[in-house]
């Protein structure tokens, strides 16, 4: 059996929605460069919904891969289900990643709830803050947060 899905080696060598939108309505980053991983993604948003989407992301392949699904999966949907999108539908849409590596799709998850917090604090809408909660992705980020 392969390590990686069919779908993975896609997203990866051919990654959608790749770059920056400049005017973005909200942008979010998550990751931590202790453990290699950092994406970043921006949102366009139009009548409540995801109208455009880029991403970068710096990490390895099922990083990008799934950064690059997760903008598929919410572009042209409302800002509700953006939010909604978790990394267990990324990994799914993905046909699965090696559990090691599932803080990639945690990651894509995250970015795009940050770019979502971004969009609702510079357009003054109001938002529980339980929506947002962080997640630690390595050993050195838990350290960190310990010792405190």
């Amino acid at each position: 059996m392969a390590l990686y899905s069919d779908k993975v080696m896609d997203h990866f060598r051919n990654p959608r929605n790749v770059g920056i939108i400049e005017d973005a309505d909200g942008v979010g980053e998550a990751g931590n460069p202790v453990c290699g991983d950092i994406m970043k993604i921006y949102l366009k948003i139009a009548d409540d919904t995801v109208a455009d989407v880029k991403f970068e992301t710096f990490g390895c392949g099922s990083a990008i891969a799934s950064s690059s699904m997760a903008t598929e999966l919410i572009k042209g949907k409302p800002v509700s289900e953006a939010m909604s999108l978790t990394n267990k539908a990324v990994a799914e849409a993905l046909d699965g990643l090696p559990a090691y590596k599932m803080h990639c799709s945690v990651l894509a998850e995250e970015a795009i709830k940050a770019a979502v917090r971004d969009y609702y604090d510079r357009h003054g809408i109001s938002y529980d803050p339980a929506l947002f909660r962080e997640h630690i992705h390595c050993a050195h980020e838990a350290d960190e947060k310990s010792s405190s």
